[in-house]
């Protein structure tokens, strides 16, 4: 007998702790969200679209999915307890500008669109953010070339007010960074993105959505038939089985599933190509008599050899500054504790240890780093009806808002919504 999955009942009303049947509110520990279920029975588990992943891209789709297309039922499913606590919660904050991608990419599109959409909507909710810029300074001649080859990426990306200052316009903007020559990029900023990310949430919930937390996704397949299940088996075919024998049934499902993407692509039946292999940054964090030194992002050149934009200052909404990331392969998907180390030279100078987060990189059969969004689907009965978020690296927190909209227009264009 597959447990029945339970919901709290009532429009609008506030929901305190957990759920029975193991699922919870979509808000911060302790904090209740209300919770709208659209009209629907308390008792139903089926959906028109589920999306399978609770981080900032599986919640921007979502909202952007329910307020296209209110007269839906859809539900997002995740994993943990709480939601946006992976890669949503676990990044540097900055809202990037859009100068790094190649022009045309989708990269480079998203993520000028983006920031745009992501600034407009802070404001609308009064989510806390601050426009405090970006340096990314040349300190070696050998690098000045470049450095005006990213401005000139950037002005063909659109980003806005970029300009190349000297050394004196240098230290006007950061006193104590010195450089030959920078990248002025006023319109970067920063904000708490999981703040951001609950707020999706809650938006999603308002407009008639569902959330379930602690569904851990085991199985994809389609429902078999019989006589109790099968008028449901025909408007709603896929079955989603998570770790406990809970399940619900669908007509489509939509992906978000980050550092398992992959994986949940293989449980579908889809190609499990490209492959996550998933890379730790640490950080270090100032002292906060040190903060004084940094006011804004101060970034170093990126070097093309490598995929990722290098050790950075950047300022946090709490007032902390830090320093990182790195990048090494880490030895778990979720996997934020390196090896003990000993660093007491450098704690004894300006510097503490931090948090670390872990990239979702994916990699193609090669070998070689996929540096664009990836989005597929699949073919046969269950592949047709699922749209796969393969790959969303940085900057796909600033870029959340315009991806959430692409792929609304591609759910409605794939599933004939």
């Amino acid at each position: 007998m597959v447990p029945a999955l339970r919901y709290i009942r009532g429009a609008c009303g506030p929901a305190l702790g957990g759920f029975p049947g193991g699922f919870s509110s979509a808000g911060r520990p302790g904090r209740s969200w209300p919770l709208c279920q659209g009209g629907r029975p308390a008792s139903t588990r089926s959906f028109d679209v589920v999306v399978i992943g609770g981080g900032i891209v599986g919640l921007a789709s979502a909202r952007a999915l329910i307020l296209r297309h209110p007269a839906l039922s859809i539900g997002v499913l995740e994993k943990e307890k709480d939601l946006a606590i992976h890669q949503t919660g676990h990044n540097s904050g900055v809202i990037h500008s859009g100068i790094y991608y190649k022009p045309e990419s989708l990269k480079a599109k998203l993520c000028v669109q983006g920031a745009a959409l992501i600034y407009e909507y802070c404001k609308q909710k009064g989510i806390s953010y601050k426009q405090c810029g970006k340096l990314i300074v040349a300190v070696e001649q050998e690098e000045i070339p470049r450095l005006q080859a990213l401005y000139e990426r950037g002005r063909q990306n659109g980003v806005q007010g970029l300009r190349l200052i000297q050394q004196e316009d240098i230290k006007k903007k950061e006193p104590y960074c010195r450089g030959l020559m920078a990248i002025d990029c006023p319109y970067t900023g920063i904000v708490d993105y999981r703040q951001v990310a609950l707020s999706f949430a809650k938006d999603f919930q308002e407009a008639g959505g569902f959330v379930l937390t602690n569904f851990e996704v085991k199985d994809i397949e389609l429902a078999k038939e019989s006589p109790s299940r099968s008028k449901d088996g025909m408007k709603y075919p896929i079955v989603i089985r998570n770790t406990k024998g809970e399940e619900v049934q669908c007509q489509y499902v939509v992906t978000c599933a980050g550092l398992y993407s992959d994986r949940i692509s293989e449980l579908s039946g889809c190609n499990p190509d490209p492959q996550i292999v998933p890379f730790r940054g640490d950080y270090l964090i100032l002292k906060p008599e040190k903060c004084y030194l940094v006011k804004g992002n101060i970034y170093p050149v990126p070097d093309s050899r490598f995929p990722f934009l290098g050790v950075h200052f950047t300022p946090r909404m709490d007032g902390s500054i830090w320093l990182g990331p790195n990048a090494v392969l880490a030895f778990k998907r979720e996997g934020y504790r390196p090896f003990d180390f000993s660093a007491r030279d450098i704690m004894d100078v300006i510097i503490k240890r931090g948090p670390a987060g872990v990239r979702a990189q994916a990699l193609d059969r090669d070998g070689n780093l996929i540096e664009d969004f990836v989005f597929d689907g699949g073919v046969g009965d269950i592949g047709n009806r699922i749209l796969h978020v393969r790959n969303a690296p940085s900057p796909a927190a600033t870029s959340s808002l315009a991806i959430s909209g692409m792929i609304a227009d591609e759910v409605q264009q794939r599933f004939n919504l």
